[in-house]
């Protein structure tokens, strides 16, 4: 974990709720896709999580949405503007037990840091399919992005308004792979983990008090006891993971 001043280099709006921010610093510790930050916001106690979209040389992307005071307040910030962000958080996705043809199921804000697992995956020379899920049309976001890395992208709403009409699971029926990678809301990763039928790692989304592990606050139940989302993950294999009932 590091401590370190960003400089905003962009910060770009890509739906109504939806940002991207491209700070500038010291990005030494950000060494694995699905790891995240945590920044700290003037006037506010907690600092906020946010995954890692992609990092490349002293370049951080992030993509946010708007839901609360904090990624409010980050909504309004400008361009040459500072934030200081403690970075090198989490346990990030492992690309060894990929296999030639992975598949990354992303759904909403879940989808930014497929971006940096896909993109390490087809440097590697691995196949990629990507099934991105959102409500609406007006929601999707990354799709070229992802095309553009060369991944084979399918894009699902749920109201049917665009692409595949439900959700990343009906979009996935058919397909091949060797491996899965997801990222998204609770409810949608238990659909997934009911679907797939290989092996996978699920990154999930918490609320943080500390974002390091000493609080102990956003701690979920394993088979070999409980880990902490903020430490231990917030990627956990398939295999380990026991859902509350």
């Amino acid at each position: 974990m590091k401590q370190g001043l960003f400089t905003i280099a962009e910060h770009t709006q890509l739906t109504e709720t939806v940002w991207r921010m491209r700070l500038q610093g010291d990005t030494s510790e950000i060494y694995a896709p699905g790891q995240f930050v945590n920044i700290r916001l003037e006037g506010l106690f907690l600092r906020r999580p946010i995954s890692v979209c992609d990092c490349e040389g002293d370049l951080l992307t992030i993509v946010y949405k708007v839901v609360g005071k904090g990624t409010r307040q980050m909504s309004r910030m400008q361009v040459g503007e500072t934030l200081d962000v403690l970075t090198g958080l989490g346990n990030g996705y492992d690309l060894s037990v990929a296999g030639d043809r992975p598949l990354l199921l992303g759904g909403g804000v879940g989808v930014p840091p497929l971006y940096m697992l896909a993109k390490q995956l087809i440097g590697e020379g691995r196949q990629v399919s990507v099934i991105l899920g959102f409500n609406t049309k007006a929601e999707v976001f990354y799709e070229d992005e992802f095309r553009a890395l060369g991944a084979d992208v399918t894009v699902a709403t749920a109201d049917g308004s665009y692409g595949v009409h439900g959700f990343v699971t009906d979009a996935m029926k058919e397909m091949a792979y060797t491996y899965f990678y997801t990222c998204g809301p609770e409810p949608m990763l238990k659909a997934v983990y009911a679907a797939t039928n290989t092996s996978g790692q699920f990154s999930f989304e918490e609320r943080m008090g500390c974002g390091f592990g000493a609080c102990m606050g956003c701690s979920c139940k394993t088979i070999t006891g409980n880990k902490r989302i903020c430490k231990e993950g917030p990627v956990l294999r398939k295999e380990d993971i026991l859902w509350e009932t």
